[in-house]
């Protein structure tokens, strides 16, 4: 389902010779859903700065338990907004894994959402043979325009807008979100976002941040953003914490509060969970936090 390009936006444009972050994004988690250009992108960045796929790792574990700690609290709705293309360990398998675990039906309903038209075509093959129509969608959206976002939702019909929905902005606001004229909206459009949500419904965020972390690491992350920056498909900014924090202001703030990815309640991590060896200093590059609305 395509968006209509709101004016105050510039178009997002598929360039075939450029890779796509959403792809190059599934091909550090191991995923298949990526064309050669992403590959010959994403292998050249992790030579540099293996960091990156350690990076990718960190949000895709925090995901899984922070769907799992909200699905135990009755959480039956999420929407994942900058989603990339859902394959292995994404929402819709965590959510369904956790229900089964459990001995009763998968009955989460998903929406994934990205701007990416792309990403949106894999994402419905996949959803297809691994997803269920009737809980299960992926819509050509975008967060800079909130108020046409929600509608696309509610025209999926898969929502039940009066009951608690979890906000899913995961890996996204570290990429820049420019309007028409290359001003940074990112985390204005995410709070108007959030106000479309029903009471007693979550966001979840997670963002990379340069603020408290190694001289090393400190290093890596400004040569990320050089590479990215460099490579046409968008800039990346990466926030202190005070700011990151900031984007849940107002929110009531699940414990344990504002702390590095892997600290969030180690204990939602799956069952049989595979498990990358990831420093504890690149950890401290993801800020991560859960509020209630």
């Amino acid at each position: 389902m395509a968006r209509g390009h709101a004016s105050h936006l510039p178009p997002v444009d598929v360039h075939l010779e450029t890779p796509s972050v959403a792809r190059v994004y599934d091909y550090y988690l191991g995923g298949s859903n990526n064309w050669a250009i992403d590959r010959e992108f994403g292998r050249r960045v992790i030579e540099q700065y293996p960091l990156v796929r350690h990076l990718a790792f960190i949000h895709r574990q925090f995901l899984a338990r922070a769907v799992r700690h909200l699905a135990a609290r009755g959480v039956d709705q999420f929407l994942d907004v900058g989603s990339g293309v859902p394959g292995d360990g994404s929402t819709h398998r965590v959510a369904d894994a956790f229900h089964l675990e459990r001995g009763r039906p998968p009955a989460s309903r998903i929406i994934y959402v990205d701007n990416d038209p792309v990403a949106v075509g894999h994402g419905e093959m996949l959803l297809r043979d691994s997803g269920d129509p009737r809980r299960h969608a992926i819509l050509e959206g975008d967060l800079r325009d909130p108020e046409h976002l929600w509608r696309q939702v509610a025209d999926t019909e898969l929502f039940d807008l009066t009951k608690p929905v979890a906000l899913l902005l995961i890996a996204v606001l570290h990429l820049q979100q420019s309007d028409i004229d290359g001003n940074e909206i990112g985390p204005e459009c995410a709070q108007q976002l959030r106000s479309g949500l029903p009471e007693g419904s979550y966001v979840v965020v997670s963002h990379v941040t340069d603020d408290g972390v190694s001289p090393e690491v400190s290093t890596a992350l400004a040569g990320l953003k050089a590479i990215y920056d460099a490579c046409g498909s968008g800039n990346v900014t990466w926030r202190s914490r005070k700011d990151i924090s900031a984007i849940l202001e107002g929110l009531e703030i699940v414990e344990p509060g504002w702390i590095s990815a892997a600290e969030w309640h180690p204990e939602d991590t799956a069952p049989n969970t595979s498990r990358l060896e990831i420093p504890s200093s690149s950890d401290q590059a993801v800020w991560v936090g859960v509020g209630k609305y």
